[in-house]
């Protein structure tokens, strides 16, 4: 290593077997990422919706991860605080999140927005995962299943098999925000953004959950499907609640009747969202969805009405009137 002392004379230190000659310092190792791959989403949307790009590199990583193995390896060996930076392209690996943090000290599970995973999946509470792309993995592309969990500036992009969902989610306090979901496809099943229900004890009803400033992109069935315990499907629970979504700020392009379907479902919150697909309608509440709110929305001119509702989801209801039915 040189350095040029203040005559502008260059001084040499020279390191010889393990003797280090006074004021010389072996420098740190720098881990530099492979090169980047193309993201699936170039620019941050005119509308601020949808996942961000570019990202910042991200800092702070107690572990630094460029291939599949040394993911794996890593998330594995995660304990609170963790901050797990993983770069490059994983290849057909998925990444699976089943060490919990806590709520002084999350885990985070963090890309450069061109990362590249055959799927992810979180069982586990207090974890943050943030620029990622989820590539034509096995659906959903994205599971979540826990408390206080966070996914952001990530995509789910060509989901398939299973029902081909982009994303599922089951649990509490879940945030998923300024994500872009795209190209949903199933003949056998429907497809949709995003889904959840309450069928059993591996997927319990969902309580507090915010759904923001994400685009949801050509979509073959819903935006969002919610069912709750004793949802009209005749499979739920019937254990607990399923309540407090947040559904606002998103871009919804889908091709079912509605865009989004809640069933069993209390104090939904439908605000600020583009409803841009060739539906029916944009809000479909039923089966005791009571509480809903409604405000904001910015329709596709061909959609016939806002909302369908039925009889036992109007108490506490708030928002334009009623178009029709479910």
């Amino acid at each position: 290593m040189s350095q040029l002392n203040r005559r502008g004379v260059v001084a040499v230190c020279v390191t010889v077997l393990a003797a280090v000659i006074a004021g010389c310092s072996a420098p740190a190792p720098i881990v530099k990422p492979p090169p980047a791959s193309q993201s699936p989403v170039p620019t941050t949307s005119p509308d601020n919706r949808g996942a961000i790009r570019p990202l910042a590199r991200p800092t702070g990583c107690t572990s630094t991860a460029l291939d599949a193995n040394s993911m794996t390896q890593a998330v594995s060996a995660a304990r609170p605080g963790s901050k797990i930076c993983v770069f490059g392209d994983m290849g057909s690996t998925r990444l699976t999140v089943d060490q919990s943090g806590s709520a002084q000290a999350p885990i985070q599970v963090v890309g450069d927005g061109t990362t590249s995973v055959k799927g992810i999946t979180v069982k586990a509470d207090y974890v943050t995962i943030s620029g990622l792309n989820s590539m034509n993995a096995e659906a959903p592309g994205i599971e979540l299943t826990g408390r206080h969990l966070t996914v952001e500036n990530s995509t789910s992009i060509s989901p398939r098999q299973e029902d081909g969902d982009a994303l599922r989610f089951w649990g509490s306090d879940i945030t998923i925000k300024h994500n872009t979901m795209r190209n949903t496809r199933n003949i056998r099943a429907h497809a949709d953004c995003m889904q959840t229900f309450a069928t059993d004890g591996d997927h319990p009803a969902s309580q507090r959950v915010v759904i923001d400033s994400n685009r949801c992109e050509d979509i073959d069935n819903t935006c969002l499907i919610a069912e709750g315990p004793n949802s009209l499907a005749g499979d739920g629970s019937g254990v607990g609640a399923t309540a407090d979504i947040r559904f606002v700020n998103n871009y919804c392009d889908n091709r079912a009747a509605q865009a989004l379907q809640i069933d069993d479902v209390q104090n939904v919150v439908f605000s600020n969202n583009e409803i841009a697909g060739p539906i029916h309608h944009a809000l479909a509440l039923q089966n005791k969805s009571t509480g809903a709110k409604v405000s904001g929305n910015k329709l596709r001119p061909s959609i016939k009405f806002e909302v369908g509702i039925d009889g036992s989801s109007r108490p506490g209801y708030k928002g334009p009137d009623p178009g029709g039915s479910p």
